[in-house]
């Protein structure tokens, strides 16, 4: 295909590359708009848009839905999910053709449970798309690397971040959609609390083997939720802070299951690791949405208003430091935690890669919370049973405005624009 113009490159291209060379398919999902189609075109040879409303594409697909298949490889499948009896047969043609990166699938939301669906284990590897990084959008220097830090590479000493934290929240809350990366920060965010009616009015009432739901109490389920990012907030805690509507805690779970399945909605497992203390460990996960962006627009918060509301601020910051490491985490396969037990000792994020080494981060919004962010990772970290959990590759202080630098205990702090892969 056409070289694609004013493409950034995403963390997600080596990982859509890589699989594309050992499996048969690739599965790019993620919240609607996030990119999949232009990164999917960027690997593909050939395309073809379920969500185009093209009436031959609809005759093929009522007569012969295997005729979408038909192309140069690797071939998109833009939107899959529109038409969900394609999973088996790209399934078959996969083992068909016995050679890998046949197909490229694109998918915005989770199709309802079908048992005569196969797994595609084996067959096609699943890459999650989110909303870009500051290192995506060129905001950050990128000057620390995630790999490199669990390579032992400590960073290079830079005093000043170049950021302040007013301008942190600016690119916090005008969010990393690619389309709207030369908006303004108000324009971007009065984009996104359209993209949020559109979730309440259109998105949610699209998915297929869901109830209907009621739009006015979704939205301020919506607005709850977004009160409660980055907390451990039980569905009775959401359901009870929604303002103006009666919501039981079952209704939340099934509002919060519809925005699973758009990629909306993210869990933070907690992480459980050996300790010599007794204290029981906290298993509650923790919220995100897939960019806390939205938070800010579904209750229209500006970065001035933020200014004024630091704990929420800190939160929703918290939360685009969870999206940025589980962006970075995922190509060396690493999965995003927190921890937290009864003595309140905790850290914000734990990464834990596949081979068992683990790291600590400690998200501030401002650098003069660095040295308590640096007792309570210090706390966590003598109080792991190293014999049978091993010891932490490193502990990091995420920042907005702080300095880059390995502090006189060994841990490292950086502020968030200077971190990559």
């Amino acid at each position: 295909m056409a070289a694609q113009k004013n493409y950034l490159p995403r963390v997600a291209d080596r990982m859509v590359e890589e699989s594309l060379g050992y499996s048969g398919g690739v599965l790019l999902e993620g919240v609607r708009a996030c990119g999949k189609t232009m990164t999917g075109r960027r690997h593909a040879s050939s395309e073809v848009a379920l969500d185009s409303g093209l009436p031959q594409l609809r005759a093929a697909l009522d007569v012969d839905p295997s005729l979408v298949l038909a192309g140069e490889a690797p071939r998109l499948i833009d939107e899959w999910q529109v038409e969900p009896s394609l999973w088996n047969l790209v399934r078959r043609e996969i083992d068909s053709r016995g050679a890998p990166g046949q197909f490229i699938l694109t998918g915005s939301a989770v199709p309802a449970e079908d048992a005569a669906r196969h797994s595609g284990a084996h067959r096609l590897s699943r890459i999650r798309l989110r909303p870009m990084t500051l290192f995506e959008r060129g905001l950050g220097d990128g000057s620390v690397s995630l790999a490199g830090l669990f390579d032992g590479h400590g960073p290079k000493p830079t005093l000043d971040s170049g950021t302040s934290v007013r301008e942190a929240l600016d690119a916090l809350v005008h969010g990393g959609w690619p389309g709207d990366r030369n908006l303004t920060v108000r324009q971007a965010q009065r984009h996104l609390r359209d993209y949020v009616d559109d979730i309440v009015s259109i998105d949610v009432g699209r998915l297929d083997g869901e109830p209907r739901r009621d739009p006015l109490r979704m939205r301020a389920f919506i607005r709850s939720l977004a009160r409660h990012v980055s907390t451990e907030a039980s569905f009775a805690t959401i359901a009870k802070d929604v303002s103006g509507q009666s919501l039981s805690a079952e209704t939340a779970v099934a509002y919060m299951n519809a925005l699973k399945r758009l990629f909306i909605v993210e869990e933070q497992p907690a992480w459980t690791p050996h300790l010599r203390s007794r204290y029981a460990v906290r298993t509650s996960p923790k919220l995100h949405f897939v960019d806390p962006a939205l938070a800010a627009a579904a209750t229209a918060t500006s970065s001035a208003r933020l200014m004024e509301d630091l704990g929420t601020a800190g939160q929703w910051f918290e939360s685009q430091a969870v999206q940025h490491l589980r962006v970075f985490a995922e190509p060396l396969g690493g999965r995003v935690f927190h921890f937290r037990d009864k003595s309140g000792r905790e850290a914000d994020i734990v990464v834990e890669l596949d081979d068992g080494r683990w790291a600590a981060f400690e998200v501030k919004l401002g650098q003069r919370q660095i040295p308590a962010a640096q007792t309570s990772l210090a706390a966590l970290v003598d109080d792991v049973d190293t014999k049978r959990t091993p010891p932490a590759e490193f502990t990091a202080v995420v920042t907005a405005d702080g300095p880059t630098m390995t502090l006189p205990d060994g841990s490292v702090t950086f502020p968030l624009g200077a971190l990559r892969p």
